[in-house]
């Protein structure tokens, strides 16, 4: 899979002998499929409490920013920096078998790289072992998602990061 990453977000991603941080992994096989922002909305709505009971999710929403994730997440997501999610993606898988997650869908800055990153080996993963979930990567990021719905079921959103990041140019 050849995944397009700009060449400021290559010097940032550099470890110190100028290997990029993944070359650490293996390169994922999988192409990830892609959601729109809108799907995702959706299914954060269909999940809201009704008549006060909350709805069993069966989708898992991952950030994989690390240290760029500022400004807020969409709701319910959990941050598994992409750095070191691929040794971790056998105990995520584990974990969404065992509470019923159906899909996993994953997003960085913008999803061009980290974001589709992650949602490969993840796919890999699965295809390794025969199971049945998903996984996905949300098309835009969370800036997308920002530029798209403002502070519309976001978890810490803060206005003031939102302008600034929405006016640099998009990273991965």
């Amino acid at each position: 899979m050849t995944i397009h990453v700009h060449e400021h977000c290559l010097r940032m991603a550099r470890r110190e002998d100028g290997t990029p941080w993944w070359a650490a992994f293996p390169e994922p096989t999988s192409t990830p499929v892609h959601i729109e922002p809108q799907a995702v909305l959706e299914l954060l709505e269909q999940q809201e409490n009704v008549d006060g009971q909350p709805q069993s999710q069966k989708f898992l929403l991952v950030d994989c920013r690390r240290t760029d994730c500022t400004g807020g997440t969409v709701s319910s997501s959990i941050n598994l920096p992409a750095h070191s999610f691929y040794p971790t993606r056998k105990s995520l898988y584990a974990l969404c078998k065992q509470a019923g997650i159906q899909k996993v869908i994953f997003y960085c800055g913008s999803s061009a790289g980290r974001g589709p990153r992650c949602a490969a080996w993840m796919q890999d993963y699965i295809d390794e072992v025969g199971g049945d979930l998903q996984s996905q990567v949300m098309t835009g990021g969370i800036r997308g998602w920002v530029r798209t719905y403002g502070d519309r079921m976001m978890d810490g959103y803060d206005e003031k990061t939102w302008k600034q990041l929405l006016s640099e140019k998009s990273c991965t």
